[in-house]
């Protein structure tokens, strides 16, 4: 009887060692997982503002990736025919430890021709430079680069790249730049804008 007891407890120890076993080999299995994909923010650029509600951000770094998504609310008229070729803002960085608008570079945008344009835009030592690098596709994502070099700025939307002169070598710290519409106008109905930093 005594004997009966024990292979029962011994038994029974030995289906709780191996239960143990599978729940510890369940634990590794979810630590193996991917490491979940950052977050996308929406920005909304209301209708008769200039900016979405953000809030000012300090960056350390030399490059920022982001993939952009913009949707049918991208195609916009301006009040003015002359204000359509004006460029609107996207995402970016001031630089030289100066305000943006004296040194910065971020990627631009703007409904002209009936198509979505992208823009390097930068200021270098106040003056505003611009230059067009490719058109996309509202509801299409796209990836995008800045790259601040010891001489210029790389801007990259998917495989195109264009390079921007820079006013300064190097610089540590930078704020962010958000989306904008304007130029002259507000914007002429809601303008959303979806941006998932990588």
């Amino acid at each position: 009887m005594l004997l009966s007891i024990r292979r029962f407890f011994a038994a029974a120890f030995l289906i709780l060692f191996m239960a143990s076993c599978e729940v510890e080999t369940t634990t590794t299995t979810v630590t193996d997982s991917p490491v979940p994909e950052p977050a996308s923010t929406t920005y909304t650029i209301p209708k008769g503002s200039h900016n979405a509600q953000i809030q000012f951000k300090f960056v350390e770094t030399s490059t920022i990736r982001f993939e952009a998504t913009f949707d049918s609310t991208a195609m916009y008229k301006t009040s003015l025919p002359g204000n359509q070729a004006d460029i609107n803002k996207l995402y970016g960085l001031s630089d030289c430890e100066t305000d943006h608008h004296t040194n910065s570079a971020r990627f631009g945008w703007r409904w002209f021709n009936n198509r979505l344009e992208i823009h390097a835009y930068t200021y270098l030592n106040k003056k505003r430079n611009t230059a067009y690098i490719t058109a996309v596709q509202p509801n299409q994502t796209n990836r995008y680069e800045l790259v601040l070099g010891e001489k210029e700025y790389t801007f990259k939307v998917n495989d195109t790249q264009v390079t921007q002169p820079r006013y300064c070598t190097s610089a540590s710290s930078h704020y962010q730049l958000y989306p904008y519409f304007g130029g002259d106008e507000t914007a002429p109905h809601n303008i959303t804008i979806l941006i998932r930093e990588l």
